[in-house]
């Protein structure tokens, strides 16, 4: 089995969790220990920084914000780890990845941090020890980046780009 070592920067941080036998990702928690502020951008994608409210963390109608984890990861060589958005948070909060998913690469060796987005209208308090995103380490595949000069051929019953097979979704 392989291993991913996980460094507290702070000893009252948890680590993350597997929370079923057969979890596919392991569960990533807000962890502020003391942390003071905390940075992100509003809807007109102005930078600030915030306090934080007893440890807690604002975040405001559509803004994107890095949510401490307390966690450095030693990603085993040829390895990386993926963060995604947790379901539930995502559907009742609006809470969910900024950049869709995280890649935390090997090589990488400082705090994880989270890039969460309010999509709602609504703020929300991000508590400290709430579960905010999963993450799950995953084997790389080498493979060369190659330049051809003559365009690709169909390789299936496909035509048209992007859009092109249709949607199954009844627009009322």
């Amino acid at each position: 089995m392989d291993r991913l070592n996980v460094y507290k920067t702070h000893p009252s941080v948890s680590l993350p969790t597997f929370l079923t036998k057969q979890a596919a990702c392991f569960d990533i928690a807000c962890q502020t220990y003391g942390k003071i502020e905390f940075k992100g951008y509003n809807n007109f994608n102005s930078a600030f920084t915030r306090g934080m409210k007893n440890g807690n963390i604002y975040v405001g109608p559509h803004e994107r914000v890095l949510i401490p984890t307390g966690l450095i990861l030693d990603i085993p060589e040829g390895y990386s780890v993926r963060i995604h958005p947790r379901s539930g948070i995502s559907l009742k909060q609006g809470l969910t990845l900024a950049n869709s998913e995280g890649v935390i690469d090997a090589d990488y060796v400082d705090e994880l941090y989270i890039l969460m987005y309010n999509l709602s209208d609504n703020g929300h308090m991000i508590n400290n020890g709430d579960r905010i995103a999963q993450g799950e380490m995953i084997q790389m595949q080498k493979y060369a980046l190659w330049e051809i000069f003559e365009r690709p051929g169909q390789k299936s019953e496909r035509e048209g780009g992007m859009g092109s097979t249709g949607i199954n979704v009844k627009i009322i």
